[in-house]
């Protein structure tokens, strides 16, 4: 397995830098297999939406449709890929962040009953007001 950083995946996806795009499409499409595949960390995930939200201005929509995207990628391997997946139909179906919603997915794989938060926002995830 190689490791993948976000930088990469953003080129990857981007498509925006001629030499660094080559570079990272080489590497996941050429050096990369399902025998063999790419790691994509959790936090490259949430690292990649703030990127993409940020400074490339996606839509929630665009941003979901990345993530699904990278997660039906063969020669990929997500952490933790179903609380990747949770995580990702929450975003899609709930007015939070992805972040947030990956935070609850992971405590609740995990085998938490609850993910305690003062952010009304980031409840919206499931995580539970804490007052």
């Amino acid at each position: 397995m190689i490791g993948i950083d976000t930088n990469v995946i953003v080129r990857y996806m981007a498509q925006d830098d001629v030499t660094q795009s080559a570079r990272a499409t080489r590497l996941i499409e050429g050096e990369c297999s399902p025998d063999s595949p790419g790691f994509i960390p959790l936090v490259v995930l949430v690292e990649t939406v703030w990127v993409s939200e940020s400074l490339y201005h996606a839509t929630r929509a665009e941003v979901a449709q990345i993530l699904r995207r990278l997660f039906s990628i063969r020669q990929l391997v997500v952490e933790n890929s179903e609380a990747a997946w949770k995580a990702l139909r929450t975003f899609e179906a709930a007015r939070c962040d992805f972040a947030d919603c990956l935070i609850h997915q992971i405590a609740i794989a995990e085998g938490c009953e609850r993910v305690m938060t003062f952010d009304r926002q980031a409840s919206k995830s499931g995580m539970s007001l804490l007052r």
